[in-house]
């Protein structure tokens, strides 16, 4: 099982996002980028993923590169902020990694993200690879160039827009997660259909069984889907001016009570709460049908995403939608769906439109 789809800026392939079933080809790959064998290695990861793979890519690399490092932080959104990103600049300086010397993100979104920020701003920019773990991380985060970290508990408020050289997908680490990964991982996925594909959309429902086997050639097909639709958006709008946007469904209410939630919800979740009431709203406003909520919100059940929750303030949230790095002036940049496959942006939501969303998702 091997598929490679490249990412370009509309002209040059700027990397290309390899699914592979193993760590095998990793050298190759690098190899390929011309990635010199004395050249110094990183592997960053969190203290979940470094006891099951750290070892065994450090292996695998170590047949081509002799000076391999390994910096491990505790696991967790907690340490996605600059105090973590501060100790792996001292880890780095320490052992004099230089400008032509390369960083590897082994983990999940918060790997990734952190370790994409760090090799943005280290001697004003390094190159680093993605080899995401988790289903989050594969089908969305390591995708697309966003790097960032947490400040105040605002999520990703820093950060920067900077490219990896690599996405490296070993598909057969997902048997390893809990089933909880995969379920937020399908928050993500199914928000790719919703706004890009509705035959997708319907794909995915008719193989819920085979996602949840972890049958290897429906993962294979669904995470390859899902990195095209993102890749395909991305590409034609890179730093988020326009279209990019519409990546951003669920996000606005799903970030607000993700961050009210001081993290203990897990990011799928959240997208999943998010989509409920941007559908909910969608709906209310004409656009989508009584049957097609009602298909969206049986879509989540299918998969155990929360479609209500319980122990939130619909005012708080709705004024933790306000401190959204997403708005422009005193506006909320709102993404809701024309029809199921079909998605776009609108500004002109009131605070007690949003308010009402918000209150069919979060039972006061």
């Amino acid at each position: 099982m091997s598929k490679s789809i490249p990412v370009t800026d509309g002209t040059n392939v700027i990397y290309t996002i390899e699914l592979t079933n193993d760590f095998k080809d990793l050298c190759k790959e690098l190899s390929r980028l011309g990635i010199d064998s004395d050249r110094k290695l990183c592997i960053v990861t969190d203290s979940n993923v470094a006891p099951l793979y750290a070892e065994e890519v450090k292996k695998q690399l170590s047949t081509s590169f002799s000076n391999i490092f390994v910096h491990i932080f505790p696991a967790g959104e907690a340490s996605k902020n600059t105090d973590t990103v501060g100790t792996l600049y001292q880890f780095l300086i320490e052992n004099h990694f230089d400008r032509k010397d390369i960083l590897l993100a082994l983990g999940g979104g918060v790997v990734g993200d952190l370790t994409g920020f760090t090799a943005a701003t280290y001697l004003r920019g390094i190159d680093f690879i993605q080899i995401p773990t988790t289903l989050l991380s594969q089908v969305d985060s390591s995708i697309g160039g966003k790097t960032g970290v947490d400040f105040m508990q605002y999520k990703n408020m820093v950060g920067a827009f900077y490219q990896p050289k690599l996405v490296y997908m070993n598909l057969s680490v997902l048997h390893s997660l809990p089933k909880k990964q995969i379920v937020s991982g399908m928050g993500e996925i199914i928000k790719h259909g919703l706004i890009k594909d509705a035959a997708y959309f319907e794909w995915l429902i008719a193989h819920e069984k085979d996602i949840w086997a972890l049958d290897p050639q429906i993962l294979e097909e669904m995470i390859y889907v899902s990195c095209n639709i993102k890749r395909d958006v991305v590409e034609r709008d890179p730093k988020e001016q326009g279209e990019r946007a519409l990546l951003n469904f669920g996000h606005t209410i799903g970030h607000a009570i993700e961050k009210l939630s001081d993290f203990t919800l897990y990011h799928g979740e959240c997208v999943g709460l998010g989509i409920v009431a941007a559908s909910y709203l969608s709906m209310q406003l004409g656009h989508i049908s009584a049957e097609d909520f009602a298909r969206i919100k049986n879509a989540l059940s299918l998969f155990e995403l929360p479609l209500q929750i319980d122990g939130f303030d619909a005012r708080e949230v709705l004024l933790a939608t306000k401190s959204d790095k997403k708005m422009v002036g005193n506006q909320v940049k709102f993404i809701l769906l024309k029809e199921i496959g079909n998605a776009y942006i609108y500004r002109e939501l009131s605070d007690e439109q949003i308010l009402d969303g918000i209150r069919y998702v979060c039972h006061e």
